[in-house]
């Protein structure tokens, strides 16, 4: 896995095309949830335009693990698609971008509405700063209760976390931590008799 890309802050531009204004924002988003709430909010800030349409890209672009897409009223493919596609072709991940609307009383037609909502989305990416977020490896342990502190100080050191943690004979452990790290962990592994570990 590699690399990649997220947005350093959030941008906000505008397009007008036939008199229809449109106001395409980007932001930072890792989850479903801060995706929608940033959605949520663009519908705030401008609760007068006719269409919110959005996609967002979470996790690696390169193999995101989640994508979605919402033309908000528009016809069908002719907004939410558009905009994932800028989004898919600039191999940014962790990401959100909304579309907001105004209709400005022509028409566009499905054709117009695609370019429109692909402009508006690349004048935004082309505004948006990025940082570069490594990609992170997970995988699960079983190990003894005495060696679990010890995993963790060294997730600590690394910059991993312990994602989801289960009590048994054995502590159940699932883990991320950046995939530069990989090597350090086997020999770590090694040196603490963990092993009896699967990737995830």
């Amino acid at each position: 896995m590699q690399n990649y890309a997220v947005p350093a802050d959030s941008v906000e531009v505008e397009y007008e095309v036939k008199k229809s204004r449109f106001i395409a924002r980007a932001a930072y988003a890792d989850s479903r949830e801060m995706a929608l709430s940033i959605v949520a909010q663009a519908r705030l800030d401008y609760p007068d335009a006719r269409h919110h349409c959005w996609a967002y890209l979470l996790g690696n672009p390169y193999c995101a693990a989640s994508a979605a897409m919402n033309d908000d009223g528009e016809p069908n493919g002719t907004a939410g698609k558009p905009i994932l596609n800028v989004l898919q072709h600039k191999h940014i991940g962790d990401i959100v971008l909304v579309v907001i609307r105004y209709f400005g009383g022509v028409k566009l037609g499905a054709g117009g509405l695609v370019r429109a909502y692909s402009a508006a989305a690349q004048l935004a990416m082309d505004e948006l700063s990025t940082l570069q977020q490594d990609a992170m490896h997970q995988l699960r342990v079983m190990c003894d209760f005495s060696v679990e502190q010890n995993i963790r100080h060294w997730l600590g050191l690394q910059g991993g976390e312990v994602l989801t943690i289960d009590y048994a004979e054995q502590v159940d452990l699932e883990l991320s931590f950046p995939e530069k790290h990989l090597q350090q962990w086997l020999a770590f592994a090694a040196a603490n008799n963990i092993k009896n570990y699967l990737e995830s």
